[in-house]
């Protein structure tokens, strides 16, 4: 059987993380792609005793730096087996009538563009080789829309759109396209929401016990460890303790 190689954006913490640290376990060499070369040169470090490792930097909001770092790849990683469209930010909790404008263009650059320029810069590789897998990761926000979650709601019902529109378009070139959307994980996600408030941020995962990032990556794992004539086109997954966005059992 032959090695895979995985290309992982927002590989530099949480459920990339967590993914890429499992895809290494499991004998996947990985491509981790972040904004923050000294993350990305740690996890290197730890993760290259096991498997090729190769680090990118980059933010996928910028077109330019994203078919560049791509297109930069060595000929070990010429091949990409795996996307993992993980990089996404959530941005505010605001009404949309008090919402950053700033903030608006950062989830939609980060979350619709970015995973549009990453899938563009990699599908062609996928299609001459006809094979690969497309991971897209969404949210709960992909499928339902709650209380001043508006921009970043659109920007994952956007992702959970792209998704099946990837499906289709692709259909017939050997490539599977699925998404997974995780409910509330506990990982750096609401302090970035937050802007760095970590008491606040902490709060949303009190009274009850959240998903972790390790959790989404063994899904992640599974999901690309099927049978290639099986494809898992799209998973919603929740805590028990989770019900909805807004419904959740906290003591």
């Amino acid at each position: 059987m032959n090695t895979k190689n995985a290309l992982i954006t927002g590989a530099t913490s949480g459920i990339g993380r967590a993914t890429a640290k499992l895809f290494a376990q499991n004998g996947i060499n990985v491509i981790i792609c972040g904004r923050r070369q000294d993350r990305l040169n740690e996890l290197e470090k730890e993760l290259s005793a096991k498997v090729k490792v190769q680090t990118l930097t980059f933010d996928v909001a910028d077109k330019k730096a994203v078919f560049k770092a791509i297109e930069s790849l060595p000929q070990a990683f010429a091949q990409i087996d795996i996307l993992i469209n993980n990089a996404g930010n959530a941005h505010g909790l605001d009404t949309i009538q008090d919402g950053s404008i700033d903030d608006w263009e950062a989830m939609l650059d980060i979350n619709v563009k970015g995973l549009l320029y990453v899938s563009k810069a990699v599908m062609p590789k996928m299609i001459a080789q006809k094979s690969g897998h497309i991971i897209n990761i969404g949210s709960t926000a992909a499928k339902e829309v709650y209380p001043k979650g508006n921009v970043y709601c659109a920007s994952k019902h956007a992702v959970d759109a792209l998704n099946q529109a990837m499906r289709i378009d692709l259909n017939g070139l050997g490539i599977r396209v699925g998404a997974v959307h995780p409910g509330m994980v506990a990982t750096e996600f609401s302090e970035v929401r937050f802007k760095g408030d970590t008491q606040k941020a902490a709060n949303v995962y009190k009274g009850f016990h959240p998903l972790v990032a390790d959790d989404i990556a063994d899904i992640i794992h599974f999901v690309v460890t099927r049978p290639y004539h099986v494809n898992i086109a799209d998973l919603v997954v929740m805590s028990t303790d989770q019900a909805t966005s807004t419904i959740v059992n906290k003591n």
